[in-house]
């Protein structure tokens, strides 16, 4: 059984795990935790490749020919100060892995232990990506860029999360994690003197106005049914009290699920502006900079996941979960092989380990490690087993 040879390696992965949570590293900084991942990697029977800035992919070619899947986990950290009640607290001040991905290296790499010693059992290739920059959305491109999809025919990640209590997932076909994209608004007009305002152009009325309007192309040009968030989070005009301004600039984020309705709000953004800026007569720029795509579950992979939990982790561990308007990187991944993303619960209420990512005081509980491990080796024979 998998989750028998994941407990073998269990104190390995939290050692591994433990060592990368105290030497925290922001995206694409993450030198040590590579050369870490590097070290373990090279002990075992892989062919090994370092991208990007810090990215490895490592593979596993079985004795017997077959398909190509990929496993993913990222490893950069954030800049928080750590706050959480443990013993192995970030050494690096100001950065912290408030979400987990030091778990989710480690799993990975417990998985490719395990993976390793099958060798002779395992048709085709497993591919293992130790991805930097998930934060920021640059990782998966970079092990993209370097060829890690060219031949892949389905692919496999995971998030810890604590809606659930360790030892239960959750897994479901369809759109599970949100695109985001970030919006770029500069309104320009005329300065002048603030006791002459017929004689300038002002920016922040216009702009102001624009900030309350957005939200009804949610309400007014969407489908009720379809989740859309459009938060303003930065918003910048003037120079002095008694000055006109001629600038006023906006930032935005936008997470959406459906394709289609995000071309919707996009246009009616640009739509919305312009119109704005001609009823206050001055000119309008808006620029949109895609972060990452919306994430969406192929539906016989997400079987076959279910399949896979139902193995590791027994009957009824597939739990329901509310869909999050969070957004990862994976989902380039996607976009070249089928795949499939999972949550795993690291919930434990007497651990205290209870807080959402990104929070200072996040925790997980570390039994839900071997779980982890155990799915990314299970799930890898698995689609090398299907035929999918």
């Amino acid at each position: 059984m998998m989750l028998d040879k994941a407990k073998e390696v269990e104190d390995f992965i939290i050692k591994i795990r433990r060592q990368i949570h105290e030497n925290p590293e922001l995206s694409g900084e993450e030198y040590e935790t590579q050369a870490t991942i590097l070290s373990e990697l090279e002990k075992l029977d892989l062919e090994i490749e370092k991208v990007g800035n810090t990215s490895i992919i490592a593979r596993l070619v079985g004795e017997k020919p077959g398909k190509t899947v990929a496993l993913r986990a990222d490893m950069d950290a954030l800049p928080i100060i750590e706050q959480a009640d443990i013993d192995f607290k970030s050494k690096n001040q100001g950065v912290m892995h408030a979400c987990g991905h030091d778990a989710h290296a480690s799993m990975l790499l417990g998985a490719a232990k395990i993976l390793s010693t099958m060798k002779k059992d395992i048709k085709g290739e497993i591919r293992f990506f130790f991805q930097e920059g998930e934060e920021n959305f640059s990782g998966a491109k970079k092990i993209i860029a370097a060829g890690g999809m060219e031949g892949v025919d389905g692919c496999f990640g995971m998030h810890g999360l604590p809606g659930m209590d360790a030892g239960y997932a959750h897994i479901e076909s369809g759109y599970v994690l949100t695109g985001c994209d970030t919006i770029f608004v500069k309104f320009e007009g005329v300065s002048g003197h603030g006791s002459a305002p017929h004689l300038a152009k002002d920016t922040i009325h216009p702009a102001c106005m624009f900030v309350t309007d957005i939200q009804s192309i949610v309400t007014k040009n969407v489908d009720p049914q379809e989740p859309i968030v459009v938060t303003v989070g930065k918003f910048n005009g003037g120079t002095k009290p008694n000055i006109i301004s001629k600038f006023t600039d906006i930032e935005m984020s936008m997470r959406y699920f459906d394709p289609e309705a995000r071309k919707t709000v996009h246009e009616a953004i640009i739509r919305h502006a312009k119109a704005i800026a001609d009823a206050y007569e001055i000119s309008v720029d808006v620029q949109i900079e895609e972060s990452t795509l919306s994430l969406r579950n192929d539906e016989d992979m997400t079987e076959l996941a279910e399949k896979t939990c139902e193995k590791v982790m027994g009957q009824g561990k597939n739990v329901p979960m509310k869909r999050i308007m969070a957004s990862e990187d994976m989902s380039y991944y996607m976009q070249h092989a089928k795949g499939v993303y999972i949550n795993m619960g690291y919930r434990n209420v007497d651990k205290g380990a209870v807080y959402f990512p990104h929070h200072e005081k996040f925790k997980i509980d570390e039994d839900y490690m071997k779980y982890g491990a155990a799915m990314f080796a299970q799930f890898a024979l698995d689609f090398l087993d299907s035929d999918l």
